[in-house]
């Protein structure tokens, strides 16, 4: 699962670049856990809208990291198949090293465009923070319906349009683009992307913000970025001025727009 911040990339050669290790997620995941000022955590938060029983088969696309699920190894377990997938092999290698306590995991590398499935064999299938990566997202859309059983949920986060980015692109406006949010798959826009494919969908919304003293994790954040490549190219201490010119009592306050699409 990557946190907002992935720009505006969306062919499949660039997020491969850009996901091929952990190291520039674990760089954004560390600032969400660090200064977030919702102390549930966005993962736990995910987590605890799904709805899995016993016996049923999930399938996870984009699992990243895996870290979402530490500490969840009883919901693991009482499921008959669980199947966490990513389309970057380092990235699913860094899932198994998360994740080498629990046991009853399959780990696959795959492609929501093309899930190697049978028809109708997921109860469950999730895809956080990452749809709006996916370069044919309708095709993505109906494979994830394809594989899900009669009365299936399919469950998903994404960002907002009037989050981190856009906080970002204000305070840096002579870098251009700086980014940008990659629109493919918001909140805002979610629910009719999701209703072309399926029956019904429900948006729910986590309240959060970032609040950072210090402005070098957030210098460390925006050079993770590989879609913010104009404001990457400012000098790190010009980037660092900025940051600090704009806190108020120590304290940088950055926006966050974070939710969730319960489909079926």
């Amino acid at each position: 699962m990557a946190p907002e911040g992935a720009g505006t990339l969306n062919d499949s050669a660039a997020v491969r670049k850009q996901y091929s290790t952990a190291g520039n997620l674990s760089t954004r995941i560390s600032i969400h856990s660090k200064y977030s000022t919702n102390k549930q955590g966005f993962g736990n938060w995910i987590v605890s809208h799904y709805d899995l029983r016993p016996g049923m088969s999930v399938l996870e696309l984009g699992c990243g990291t895996g870290e979402m699920w530490l500490g969840k190894e009883e919901l693991i377990r009482k499921c008959g198949k669980f199947v966490l997938s990513d389309f970057s092999e380092g990235m699913l290698e860094k899932a198994r090293e998360t994740l080498r306590g629990a046991g009853g995991i399959e780990y696959r590398v795959i492609d929501i465009q093309d899930i190697p499935f049978p028809e109708g064999c997921f109860d469950a299938v999730i895809a956080n923070m990452m749809l709006y990566h996916v370069p044919d997202l309708y095709r993505g859309l109906k494979e994830v319906r394809r594989v899900l059983k009669k009365g299936g949920t399919f469950y998903c986060a994404t960002y907002g349009e009037n989050g981190i980015m856009e906080y970002l692109r204000g305070l840096f406006p002579a870098a251009g683009d700086a980014g940008g949010v990659n629109r493919n798959f918001t909140l805002q826009n979610g629910e009719a992307r999701l209703l072309s494919v399926f029956g019904k969908a429900e948006c729910l919304r986590y309240e959060d913000a970032l609040e950072i003293t210090d402005a070098e994790d957030m210098a460390d954040y925006i050079y993770s970025l590989a879609g913010m490549s104009e404001l990457r190219k400012l000098p790190r201490e010009e980037v660092l001025a900025v940051l600090e010119g704009n806190m108020e009592d120590g304290i940088l306050r950055v926006p966050k727009e974070y939710g969730m699409f319960i489909a079926g």
